[in-house]
C-alpha cells in the first residue's frame, strides 16, 4: 500500500491519515487511489466501528493536486471518457465515508481545499482545529467541483450559500464554519486528535447497527418522498429491534443500568 496514506487501528476505530505533507496532502492519483482502498477496507471490517480521517502536517488537504494537473495538461494529455470514469472511480472515497453503516469522522487538522473540502463533507461529523480554513476552491483554477462538494454543501448551508462559496472561493475560518453549520465542533490545534478520539470511541462503543441504519435513513430521504421515507425508516426501525443490540438494551434499560453494544 502506498505510504501517502496511513492506516491504523486503535481498538475499534480505523484511523486514515492523508500523508503528502510536503505537498498540503495534495491528492495525486496514487493517493486517491489509496484512499478509495483503505476507505473500502474500513467499511468492510466489522471488527471496525468508527472511522477517522485527517492529515498529515499543516492541512488535511489542499485539494487536488494542480501540480500534476498542469503538468499532465501540458504532455496533452486528454478529458475524455476514460478520465472521467477514472475519476467517477476515485470518488468513491466521498460515497464509502457518507455512505458505509458505521460512523465517519473527519478531524480537519488545517486547510481544507476544494476536494479535500469534499471529502471532508462527506464524513458524518467534522472536528475542526482553531487553525483549521476551508474553502471550494475550484472556481480559482477554472474547475466545477467533484467529490459530492456540491451536493453535500447545499445540504448543509442551503442552495443560495453554496452558490455563493463555490463561485466566490472564499476562505472561511474554524469560527466561520462552525457558525454555518460544516463542523460539529472547533477545538484547541493541541487536542484535536484527542477530542476526535474520545468522540470516535463513544461512538465505535454505541449500536453499530442501528447507526448504519441511520445513515441509511438519511441517505435515502436526501433524494427521495417523504412517504418512501417513513416506508424505509419503518423497515429499518423494525429490522434493528431484532438484535441483540437492541434487545439488550431494552433490557438494561428496564433494569436501569447502561447497555453495552456489541453489533450484533
Amino acid at each position: 500500500m502506498s505510504d501517502t496514506v496511513l492506516f491504523e487501528t486503535r481498538g475499534a476505530v480505523a484511523i486514515i491519515t492523508l500523508n503528502r505533507p510536503e505537498s498540503l496532502n495534495s491528492m495525486n492519483p496514487e493517493m486517491l487511489d489509496t484512499m478509495f482502498r483503505v476507505a473500502e477496507r474500513a467499511a468492510g471490517d466489522p471488527a471496525i466501528r468508527a472511522v477517522v480521517v485527517t492529515g498529515t502536517g499543516r492541512a488535511f488537504s489542499a485539494g487536488g493536486d494542480v501540480k500534476g494537473m498542469a503538468e499532465r495538461n501540458e504532455g496533452g494529455s486528454g478529458g475524455g471518457l476514460g478520465r472521467v470514469e477514472a475519476l467517477r472511480q476515485q470518488e468513491e472515497v466521498s460515497r464509502l465515508l457518507q455512505e458505509m453503516p458505521k460512523p465517519t469522522i473527519c478531524a480537519v487538522n488545517g486547510v481544507a481545499a476544494g476536494a479535500g473540502l469534499s471529502v471532508a463533507l462527506a464524513a458524518d461529523l467534522r472536528v475542526a482545529s482553531d487553525q483549521a480554513r476551508f474553502t471550494t476552491a475550484f472556481a480559482k483554477v477554472g474547475f466545477s467541483g467533484d467529490f459530492g462538494g456540491t451536493w453535500l454543501l447545499q445540504r448543509l448551508v442551503g442552495p443560495l450559500k453554496a452558490k455563493e462559496l463555490y463561485f466566490l472561493s472564499d476562505m472561511l475560518s474554524a469560527q466561520q464554519a462552525l457558525d454555518l453549520g460544516l463542523v460539529t465542533k472547533v477545538v484547541p490545534h493541541e487536542s484535536l486528535m484527542d477530542e476526535t478520539m474520545a468522540l470516535a470511541e463513544r461512538l465505535a462503543a454505541g449500536p453499530t447497527l442501528a447507526y448504519g441504519r441511520i445513515k441509511d435513513n438519511f441517505t435515502f430521504g436526501a433524494t427521495n418522498s417523504f412517504a418512501d421515507t417513513l416506508q424505509r425508516e419503518a423497515e429499518n426501525m423494525i429490522a434493528s429491534g431484532k438484535t441483540e443490540d437492541h434487545q439488550n438494551a431494552a433490557r438494561a434499560f428496564v433494569e436501569k443500568r447502561q447497555p453495552v453494544f456489541e453489533g450484533r
